[in-house]
């Protein structure tokens, strides 16, 4: 549906160029498919073609069905992307959802696209941040069980994501001075110890002495009522232990306008805000909401980067 929209960019979509000829036609969708050698040679966006880089598949593609041995075809294509992303300036990487647990059944090690990334990049601390205008909430940890959060949550380690996110605030948006509102680990943030130590032990002596340096850092602070417009009024971003203490209270304000920004990397990423919705793979009922934003922060930050 957006290969027939003009989106100002030069695009370019890795993926079996086969595969989407099939799909347009099936979905009597009036896209011109052209095929590039090199990202490079790819013209301005126009409505209506969709430039791709071939990747070809390893299997049969059935809208919605899962096939363990298309997962190299997968990986191709975040690595093709990320390597892409890695040689060239003013450049980003959009990507689509994944199915991580098919992956991990072709006996692949995979947690997701983040830390995916972040091997292929070199980049030692990504963080998930999801954004949707002034609303942001980055993580402390990304995809773990709950069960091996806790072991995550020391002092150096928020101290270096706080850094992080400050420092790229600072220079991907603009903030002069990021007001970062740091939630707790535990319900009402541990209530002095009786409900959990991790904000006693490691979070509040990451925040005194980040603060010390000049961050400005408020917390730890509960969870529970951290995301009330007041609370959202006095914060730039908000820092969440973990990805189901965050997610959900940014989905629930702005699912579809939601973008994940991965933070950290020596290159640009941006993401969806949605998992693979397999009931509507090839039903034409899918929305593009948010791909098309993450589309256009892709764009907006990469046209901003520094060479």
């Amino acid at each position: 549906m957006l290969a027939a929209e003009e989106l100002g960019a030069r695009l370019v979509t890795l993926g079996d160029a086969e595969v989407l000829a099939t799909r347009a036609e099936e979905l009597k969708l009036n896209i011109e498919l052209r095929k590039i050698e090199n990202p490079n040679e790819a013209d301005l966006d126009t409505a209506g073609v969709m430039q791709v880089l071939n990747v070809p598949k390893q299997a049969r593609v059935r809208a919605g069905k899962l096939d363990p041995a298309n997962s190299t075809y997968v990986m191709e294509m975040l690595c093709r992307g990320a390597k892409f992303c890695s040689t060239e300036n003013n450049v980003a990487l959009v990507t689509a959802p994944v199915h991580k647990s098919v992956i991990n059944k072709a006996g692949i090690p995979f947690t997701g696209h983040t830390e995916y990334l972040a091997e292929q990049t070199g980049a030692k601390t990504p963080i998930m941040m999801l954004a949707a205008g002034r609303l942001r909430v980055a993580l402390a940890t990304t995809h773990l069980r709950l069960a091996d959060i806790p072991a995550q949550i020391s002092q150096t380690r928020l101290e270096q994501v706080l850094i992080i996110l400050d420092k790229e605030l600072r220079q991907r948006f603009s903030i002069k001075v990021p007001r970062i509102a740091v939630l707790g680990l535990n319900p009402h943030a541990g209530e002095s110890g009786v409900l959990g130590n991790e904000e006693q032990e490691s979070i509040a002596p990451a925040i005194q002495r980040l603060r010390e340096r000049g961050l400005s850092l408020s917390g730890p602070l509960p969870a529970d009522t951290a995301f009330t417009p007041d609370a959202l009024k006095r914060c730039d971003a908000v820092l969440a232990m973990y990805h189901d203490q965050g997610l959900p209270a940014i989905k629930a304000l702005a699912f579809s306008e939601v973008v994940n920004i991965t933070l950290g990397l020596p290159i640009i990423r941006t993401s969806v805000d949605h998992g693979t919705a397999l009931d509507l793979a090839g039903t034409g009922r899918a929305k593009p909401d948010s791909l098309r934003e993450a589309i256009r922060i892709g764009c907006k930050l990469a046209l901003e980067s520094e060479p």
